[in-house]
């Protein structure tokens, strides 16, 4: 076989294999793991720590965002006790005059830094206000009206405006001598807080004591329940929805969830009428830092399997340099392996063909050197023919012609002979044949002894047949295959002869070969390594020319087979033909 040239995949399959050792493979599957375990538990501490980080600057902001609420309303709260104490705008209410009204609130509201300043009469009716667009409204159904003209101190009340949004006010009524005059409203703007918390935080949001919302950063959650914001979400998405599912990892579980994302929850109390404030920051901050920093370890591992792999790579490639060479060598190798076998296959064939030639040579060399004793065998029966004639010419000049015809049977007898060794000449010297066919050995046995029934029975001898019940089919020519065991019982018969109990006993088996056993109980054979050879006999001059075995052992070699002689141990010869068996598959193959 000849040896397969490797290919430059399978090149770099055995550099790989051998450019990077187990010990290598095992600190690189090591470092891996190493560094997968670190990234985890690095991830865990540094989004707890960070998250906590997050959580208390976000509970700083609110406690910040409540101190400005705080003094924001504490500085707007003391307004309507100066402004309904001030002696003018008492008169103003008292006299109905309000040339200067306004602008003593206008002067008041630059002072102080309230909103918004209205002076409302007895009636309701705007008498005077900072934004001078809002004299002569009425407000006498407002709640800052009717619950400061109730109330004998200063009342703080919470409005919704028809824009949206709640309008925050502290209001007092003005009186003299128990007189009631008008109301003093001071607006307090806390919108502008919403404007500014927009910037530090995701979403802040302010709850009064009943947990409605008047603050929000987001504008849709005012006079909600913070239940009721937290369930008000953008239109879903498959985003969206995506976000609400994973959350944010860094956070197991978030506290809420805006806008299908997760985020921290802060709450801080405003000492002031139960009022709450609540602030959502996402984890976007806390997941970046930790990115960060998980950046930064994975890049360490990164260079440091980076560095790894450069001082195996250069191990590598002097390796396969080595390898290249070897490899160069072995395909030049592999070449002239190729071309040797090449060159063996062709010797090879032309030695087999020169074995065929040489075998026929052979047969003919044979035919040439029995030429002598084929002569012999013919001038024998050529001298014995011309004595019969010229006695049976005699025999018939003197007038005897039934001496004459038993000199005529003679001489037909020596013909006949004659044309025995001329056959048996024909049959040892031709080529192998090629018809075979499949073929039953048990019919060929009982065509045998069909034709050797006249010598059998002339002999009066014990003839026993063993054969199988089912069909022994072998791969043969049948005439030459009959012409093999006619030979083989011919020599049977002649070796009994002298025998007290002549006895020949023929054996067909089936095994992993078909077995045809012929045994006699004549003489045995003398000298076994000469019974197969041309011209060997151990009969009487006349009686044979010794080409019987010699013939029927090529056929069977022919056949595949093969022809053994030996001497059986109670006396006798015993000759078994072995044939390759044809198993039922392939016969019926050979029949189509």
């Amino acid at each position: 076989m000849a040896a397969r040239d490797p290919s430059p995949d399978d090149d770099g399959d055995d550099d790989a294999a051998r450019g990077m050792p187990w010990w290598a493979r095992l600190t690189a599957g090591l470092l891996v793991v190493i560094a997968v375990t670190v990234v985890w538990l690095a991830n865990g501490w540094l989004t707890d720590r960070f998250t906590e980080s997050t959580r208390n600057r976000a509970e700083l902001r609110l406690v910040l965002y409540s101190g400005n609420i705080q003094s924001e309303l504490q500085r707007n709260s003391v307004v309507p006790l100066l402004l309904a104490r001030d002696p003018a705008l008492m008169g103003a209410l008292a006299d109905g005059s309000y040339a200067h009204t306004s602008r003593r609130l206008i002067s008041a509201q630059e002072e102080i830094g309230a909103a918004s300043i209205l002076l409302l009469d007895a009636d309701g009716r705007t008498v005077g206000a900072t934004d001078r667009n809002m004299i002569g409204s009425a407000h006498r159904s407002a709640p800052y009206f009717v619950e400061a003209q109730r109330a004998s101190e200063t009342v703080f009340t919470v409005s919704e405006r028809e824009s949206g949004g709640y309008e925050f006010s502290f209001s007092r009524a003005v009186r003299q001598g128990g007189r009631f005059l008008g109301v003093v409203v001071v607006e307090v703007d806390l919108m502008k807080f919403e404007r500014s918390w927009a910037g530090f935080s995701d979403a802040v949001a302010v709850t009064d004591s009943e947990g409605r919302i008047i603050l929000a950063t987001e504008p849709r959650w005012r006079g909600r329940t913070m239940t009721e914001a937290l369930e008000v979400q953008d239109a879903p998405s498959a985003v969206r929805r995506a976000l609400q599912a994973t959350a944010d990892w860094a956070q197991d579980p978030p506290d809420a969830y805006l806008s299908g994302e997760g985020v921290l929850r802060s709450e801080a109390r405003i000492p002031f009428r139960g009022w709450n404030l609540v602030s959502f920051t996402t984890y976007d901050s806390v997941r970046e830092r930790v990115n960060g920093v998980l950046a930064l370890v994975i890049m360490g591992f990164a260079i440091l399997l980076a560095v790894a792999f450069y001082l195996l790579s250069r191990r590598a490639w002097s390796q396969s340099l080595l390898f290249q060479r070897e490899s160069a060598e072995l395909r030049q190798l592999n070449a002239r392996l190729q071309r040797e076998i090449a060159a063996r296959e062709k010797v090879q064939k032309d030695l087999a063909v020169a074995e065929q030639t040489l075998a026929q040579s052979s047969k003919l060399a044979a035919l040439g050197e029995m030429s002598a004793a084929v002569s012999h065998e013919l001038n024998q029966p050529l001298a014995a023919m011309k004595t019969y004639l010229a006695g049976a010419r005699l025999l018939l000049q003197r007038r005897r012609p039934e001496e004459a015809l038993v000199s005529f049977q003679r001489i037909d007898d020596l013909i006949g002979r004659m044309g025995t060794i001329t056959r048996q000449l024909k049959s040892y010297a031709r080529k192998e044949g090629t018809d075979f066919e499949p073929v039953d050995m048990r019919d060929c046995v009982a065509s045998a002894l069909e034709m050797m029934e006249p010598q059998l029975k002339s002999r009066r001898l014990r003839l026993t047949r063993t054969l199988p019940r089912g069909p022994v089919m072998v791969m043969a020519d049948r005439v030459r295959l009959e012409q093999v065991i006619v030979n083989l019982v011919r020599n049977a018969i002649d070796a009994t002869e002298g025998a007290d109990d002549p006895r020949i006993d023929l054996i067909l088996s089936a095994g992993e070969t078909a077995t045809l056993t012929v045994r006699d109980n004549g003489h045995g054979i003398d000298t076994p390594e000469n019974l197969f050879e041309p011209f060997y006999t151990t009969k009487q001059p006349g009686e044979g020319v010794g080409l019987g075995l010699a013939i029927s052992s090529g056929i069977v070699s022919e056949l595949g087979g093969r022809l053994t002689a030996q001497n059986a141990p109670e006396g006798g010869a015993v000759f078994e033909v072995r044939l390759p068996i044809l198993e039922a598959e392939a016969t019926g193959r050979a029949a189509e």
